[in-house]
């Protein structure tokens, strides 16, 4: 490799590596900020169980007319640079029913998908800033019940903690009953109790849904920072071995001039 090729080369490098800290500084702020986010939708989930606990006090419960067919939401990855995110969720969906709608969010996530033979019945990308994630939840539950019929749904998302991911999967629909102990009488209220907790347990599926959304949100980012700084030092190590080379080439060619010079003083003496 010539001298201006290895200059080349390097110069090549260090642009690679600016890009690449640059999108980890983009994902690593994505991430913070989709985390506050959820510990506001948890406080506000939290919020909404304290209210059905409460406004579910005088309503019989009765067992809802799943009439559709049951849904999976499963959150892949929206991009690259993630490593195997989006293989792992996949893998811990397994074999999804024949029955069963899939409702997969993601556009890496997608072709993934599409390679193993997997058609879902209803896909989208998911949205590139987390403030844009509520009114996501409101598109994908329009899409859950596009025909006005209640149907069991199931998400698989991905959540990130103390550096690594895990898959989980939890049931949206039908919500489990309250939890909160109920410590009071029902509160008054100006809506029939049924429309009450209907009105309640859509908000809170909602928030469900969003965290959800969030999770798999901060899991994606988190998994293109890792990435990024295995490709970082990957970089700076290729850099150094480049520069190292760098500078024995222009000791070759110095020492190479020199003796070539001594070589031309002791001809002409």
């Amino acid at each position: 490799m010539s001298d201006v090729d290895l200059s080349a080369r390097i110069d090549g490098i260090r642009q690679l590596g600016s890009v690449v800290r640059a999108m980890t500084g983009i994902a690593g702020a994505r991430a913070r900020t989709a985390r506050t986010q959820i510990a506001a939708v948890e406080s506000y989930a939290a919020v909404l169980d304290a209210a059905l606990s409460q406004g579910l006090a005088a309503v019989t419960s009765e067992g809802a007319d799943l009439a559709a067919r049951p849904a999976l939401v499963v959150f892949c990855a929206e991009q690259g640079f993630v490593g195997g995110f989006s293989e792992r969720v996949l893998d811990a969906v397994g074999a999804i029913p024949v029955e069963t709608d899939l409702f997969l969010i993601g556009s890496r996530g997608l072709a993934i998908a599409a390679a193993r033979g997997i058609e879902p019945a209803w896909s989208a990308a998911m949205p590139s800033r987390s403030a844009s994630l509520p009114k996501f939840a409101d598109r994908v539950l329009s899409a859950l019940f596009a025909d006005s019929d209640l149907r069991a749904i199931s998400v698989v998302h991905t959540i990130w903690n103390r550096g690594q991911a895990s898959v989980e999967r939890s049931v949206l629909f039908p919500l489990p009953p309250a939890t909160c102990p109920v410590t009071q009488s029902a509160p008054l209220t100006n809506l029939p109790a049924d429309d009450l907790a209907a009105a309640l347990g859509l908000d809170q599926l909602h928030a469900r849904l969003t965290r959800a959304a969030l999770h798999a949100f901060v899991s994606e980012n988190e998994a293109r920072m890792a990435a990024m700084s295995a490709a970082s030092r990957q970089i700076e190590d290729e850099l150094g071995v480049l520069e190292a080379l760098a500078r024995r080439v222009r000791q070759e060619a110095i020492t190479a001039e020199i003796i070539e010079i001594a070589s031309g003083a002791m001809a002409g003496r």
